[in-house]
Order: C-alpha cells, then structure tokens, then sequence
C-alpha cells in the first residue's frame, strides 16, 4: 500500500508543479514589427489599440482595426491618426447608444 501511496503524492506534486509553471509564464504579446504612415480611411475603422515601446514591445505605435478585422500598424504621434482614434470614439459612442444596430455600426465590438 505504501508505493502506491508514494505514486499519489508523485502526481499531486507534479500537478501542483504544472499548475504553477503554467500561471507564471509569460503571456505572447501580438506587437508590431513596423509602422506605415500611410492615410487610412475612417470609414473602415472600427477599432484601435495603442501599443507602448517598452511594454513587451520594441516600437510604439497605434493599431488600427478595420471593420473587416484586420489590423494595421501605424505611427503613433501623427495627426491623422488621433482624427482616426476621434472618429472611433464618437463612432464607439453612437453604435453604444443604439445598442450596435444598423449599418453605421458594422463590426464596432461592445466594450
């Protein structure tokens, strides 16, 4: 009865092991490589998120999410993009208010 006792205790500590190795690995970061300045409609944005260097990440910028879901990566300091994230926001605000309905609010994900 002992060694089956010691195979027990075996497997509980691995598994405790595991549990622990497995809540303090890192989570993969989803960064950008490199940015593109180039002039994205508003009209297809639906989303965007910052990315901070230093964070996980080597390079700050801002990632613009399209209403099709695809995510581009643009500088984050340049003016036509804080017009972009303004724009989100109000549409954000309006696709809130009418609780995502309609075509205005096509792929705007609730918060």
């Amino acid at each position: 009865m002992a060694p089956w006792g010691d195979a027990k205790l075996f497997f509980c500590i691995l598994f405790i092991t595991c549990c622990c190795t497995v809540t303090l690995a890192q989570v993969p970061m989803d960064c950008c490589l490199s940015v593109k300045n180039q002039t994205i409609s508003q009209r297809l944005v639906a989303n965007y998120h910052r990315q901070a260097s230093g964070q996980g990440c080597t390079l700050a910028a801002t990632i613009l999410v399209t209403r099709s879901d695809f995510k581009l990566c643009v500088p984050a300091g340049e003016p036509w993009v804080f017009n972009v994230m303004k724009h989100v926001d109000s549409l954000r605000k309006h696709c809130k208010k009418v609780k995502y309905q309609g075509i205005r609010c096509t792929g705007v994900k609730p918060e």
